[in-house]
């Protein structure tokens, strides 16, 4: 690695005969807000305000927030390779191969919820950082790699096989990088002129630098980015998540952290990443919107409906949207049915276009599910 200027960081030579990069103190530096970044800002705040009134519209704003964590953390799996899909993590059927994704998955959501949850009583800090890592990593592969704490050796980035002699990059060594995480954390609640959208584009990139752990760097890093914004005020619910954005803009997102390094070209990586939190502000909405109109629609069918007890339907709907694949027996548990009966009500249902069958060959232990609805929620992520 070679450095063009020393505006990002400067490379210092180990005595190991390596060169690690060590970031300079966020404090120091001075960003060039030009018209375009102003225009960027703006219409950030504007949508992030839009999608927090947006959100309290929702019939069940818990219920919605349950499945977009589900589905962030997806996508971010995604990112890190894991090959299980939204539809693998609501499904139930537990031969799905991909339990052990599924099970990564189910940490992720467990981290954001819990990091969420200590936000009320703990600010965003280095500790918290360390606890929500220990959830993310409990009972998934890695971690054997040092849950919960930062690491004691040194790590580096590059293709499979690479070493210290020829990894693309190497983030500072262990004696280094507590300096550079004190000076971090301090960073995150310092006052400052510039805007918390800028800052915190700012913060993610010093993170995936420093690259504190051993495992879970690139998850850990995206989940800051919503609990920054939390703390901040300037969302209420976690429904704005950038792993998507980076997902479809990888080799960019990876060219741009590089360039910073490299050039010290903060500017274009700020305007991308400004840009990420537009697009997917937009996006939130636009799902919000789609649910509330599905299930306006949905109901409305089901109340003008002459076949079948409004009441059983209704309330089986509403478990559907907690729980969009469904079996027989969850009916029959839920409201204490003949199986005569439930079977009817997935009949009126399936009718309604509300259930659709999963495997249409299968004559026993049948799966439905609500298809239009996992469709909304899918959009973004591998199915």
């Amino acid at each position: 690695m070679k450095l063009e200027n020393n505006r990002a960081g400067i490379l210092k030579r180990m005595q190991s005969d390596y060169e690690c990069f060590i970031p300079h103190n966020l404090k120091d530096l001075k960003i060039n807000i030009d018209d375009d970044m102003n225009k960027l800002i703006n219409r950030a705040y504007l949508l992030l305000g839009r999608l927090d009134g947006m959100a309290i519209t929702l019939p069940d704003i818990d219920l919605f927030v349950s499945m977009y964590v589900q589905k962030e953390a997806v996508i971010s799996s995604q990112i890190e390779g894991t090959q299980a899909s939204l539809v693998d993590v609501l499904q139930k059927d537990r031969k799905n191969e991909k339990i052990k994704d599924t099970k990564e998955i189910v940490s992720y959501i467990k981290a954001t919820n819990y990091a969420f949850k200590r936000l009320s009583d703990l600010p965003l800090c280095m500790r918290l950082i360390k606890e929500t890592h220990e959830v993310l990593l409990s009972n998934i592969r890695g971690e054997e790699k040092m849950l919960g704490e930062f690491r004691k050796s040194q790590n580096w980035i590059g293709h499979a096989g690479s070493t210290l002699k020829n990894a693309s990059f190497i983030p500072p060594a262990p004696s280094e990088m507590d300096i550079c995480l004190n000076d971090l954390e301090k960073y995150m609640h310092e006052d400052s002129t510039i805007s918390n959208l800028i800052k915190i584009a700012l913060i993610h990139y010093q993170f995936e630098t420093i690259h504190p752990f051993l495992n879970g760097n690139g998850r850990m890093g995206r989940l800051l980015i919503i609990l920054f914004l939390k703390e901040q005020g300037l969302i209420e619910y976690p429904v704005l998540y950038l792993s998507y954005f980076f997902k479809k803009n990888r080799n960019k997102y990876y060219e741009l952290l590089n360039n910073v390094r490299i050039k010290g070209d903060f500017e274009e990586w700020i305007k991308f990443f400004i840009e990420g939190i537009c697009e997917i502000s937009e996006d939130a909405i636009m799902s919000i919107q789609k649910i509330v109109e599905l299930k306006k629609n949905d109901t409305e069918k089901i109340h003008s409906f002459s076949k079948g007890n409004i009441s059983n339907l209704l309330s089986v709907y509403d478990y559907l949207l907690k729980h969009p694949f469904i079996e027989a027996d969850d009916i029959k548990d839920l409201l204490d049915l003949s199986k005569p009966t439930v079977n009817k009500i997935l009949d009126n249902l399936t009718e309604l276009g509300i259930l659709k069958l999963v495997d249409e060959e299968k004559k026993r232990y049948r799966q439905y599910v609500y298809k239009k609805y996992v469709d909304i929620l899918s959009e973004g992520t591998i199915l």
